[in-house]
């Protein structure tokens, strides 16, 4: 396909938002529905231009497409950022409008919280539009995702541990953390409460404040984290750190962590292949936050057990694509999606265009 609509890379629908009045100028990407309306949190961030806001948008949510997947979620993939500092522009007014043009979707694309955006930024879109998940647990919403997200990545370490050393304990292991947010830090508390050793960097004084005094902890820089000689080195800021430069500079045998869109080019997942390093694909083991605002969804209510469960089971869709990628001899990013597009194929087939 030629012409604008090729950036779009296979999506459904893609919905340019702009509010004078309050400032808001947004992007929502609605890559499938499939499996159910698309589901995605909203980026709160000061891109340096639309184009790469729109690049941003339009990754983010087709990996939602295959997160969903592989979670087993009936729901499909969507993303949407927000264009401009949180820090200055947020405001009531504007999240309100955001809240509407949600709104306007009619059920197609469901918000949550992302990167520039929290739990109480949820409960004030939420006044606007029903299809808004994550808000505070006073607010009659799941609060913060990043809980379940964290233990979905540090039991994937388990899987990835067992694959690779033959044995799922992490007592003894080495692991490196990049990024010590609401995920990062909770990974090195369960890592260090196993008895690992946990060499963590972050760019934030306070943020490795939190973490530096715990046993068997050691700081370095975050230049140097991924290349520490460690059993397992675990990516959870922003996304792109796998780069050509940095997979050569690795010497930890599995990557495994919770940030968004870790390969910076898709022939990455090739250069970590050829190196012989076990990669953990992101939207596989980071899932535990979509799991954990999907249940909100569920027409019982939300439970915070049941959403756990399914979080437990994630090493169990890692061990498949793991075995995927060897029995078919492709990457491990190409076997998760490919067992994504299996389960879509056929489970999405009768509902194809989701209409709310």
């Amino acid at each position: 396909m030629k012409g604008p609509f090729a950036q779009f890379e296979g999506h459904e629908q893609v919905v340019f938002g702009n509010d004078d009045d309050t400032g808001l100028r947004c992007i929502i990407a609605i890559h499938s529905t499939r499996l159910g309306p698309g589901l995605g949190g909203t980026r709160f961030h000061a891109y340096p231009d639309e184009d790469a806001a729109l690049t941003d948008v339009l990754r983010l949510s087709r990996a939602m497409t295959y997160k969903s997947a592989c979670a087993g979620l009936d729901l499909g993939g969507a993303k949407a950022v927000i264009i401009g500092d949180p820090r200055e522009v947020r405001s009531e007014a504007l999240l309100r409008a955001f809240g509407r043009m949600v709104e306007s979707l009619g059920g197609r694309y469901v918000t949550a919280c992302d990167v520039g955006t929290t739990p109480t930024d949820m409960a004030v879109i939420q006044r606007e539009t029903r299809w808004a998940t994550g808000a505070d647990l006073e607010e009659g919403g799941s609060g913060d995702s990043g809980v379940l997200t964290a233990l979905g990545v540090y039991r994937s370490m388990h899987a990835a541990a067992e694959a690779v050393f033959g044995d799922e304990s992490l007592t003894g292991r080495h692991v490196a953390v990049q990024g010590l947010g609401k995920v990062g830090k909770r990974l090195v508390e369960h890592l260090v409460e196993e008895g690992a050793k946990v060499t963590a960097a972050d760019i934030s004084d306070d943020a490795v404040a939190r973490v530096e005094d715990l046993p068997g902890v050691e700081i370095v820089s975050v230049d140097d984290v991924l290349a520490v000689d460690a059993d397992i080195v675990s990516p959870n800021a922003l996304g792109g750190v796998l780069d050509a430069r940095t997979i050569e500079s690795m010497r930890a045998p599995v990557v495994c962590g919770g940030a968004n869109n870790q390969l910076a080019t898709e022939e990455d997942a090739d250069r970590i292949n050829e190196r012989g390093i076990l990669y953990a694909p992101d939207y596989v083991v980071n899932a535990g936050g979509v799991i954990n605002v999907a249940d909100e969804l569920y027409h019982r209510g939300y439970s915070r057990d049941r959403a756990r469960r399914r979080v437990e089971a994630i090493p169990e869709t890692l061990a498949r694509i793991i075995e995927v990628s060897r029995t078919e001899g492709v990457t491990t990013e190409e076997a998760a999606t490919r067992v994504a597009e299996r389960r879509i194929a056929a489970v999405g087939g009768v509902r194809r265009f989701w209409l709310g």
